[in-house]
């Protein structure tokens, strides 16, 4: 299992900050995000639009990173300006 962490202000549609994702092979973060479907579907949007911080196992990692089996994935928001990413910037 894969454990994708919603880090900052980030969650599911269904308010949770942790899931549990069941991998059969390495598969890419972006993938693997879009494989949880509704539950990342804003998430998912933050990914291609390029304001999605992405580490694995505490390594910063990108999009196209494969995870495997036991793996942690960190997510957090951003605009590129040190703001979440999820409010509009002031600039």
């Amino acid at each position: 299992m894969v454990t994708i962490s919603l880090m900052g202000e980030l969650q599911t549609a269904d308010g949770e900050r942790t899931l549990g994702c069941e991998i059969s092979e390495p598969t890419p973060v972006k993938q693997l995000i879009k494989n949880q479907g509704k539950a990342l579907r804003e998430v998912f949007q933050l990914l291609k639009e390029k304001k999605l911080m992405v580490t694995v196992n505490k390594r910063i990692a990108s999009e196209d990173t494969r995870v495997q089996d036991g793996d942690l994935v960190n997510l957090v928001a951003h605009d590129g300006m040190g703001q979440s990413g999820l409010t509009p910037s002031l600039y």
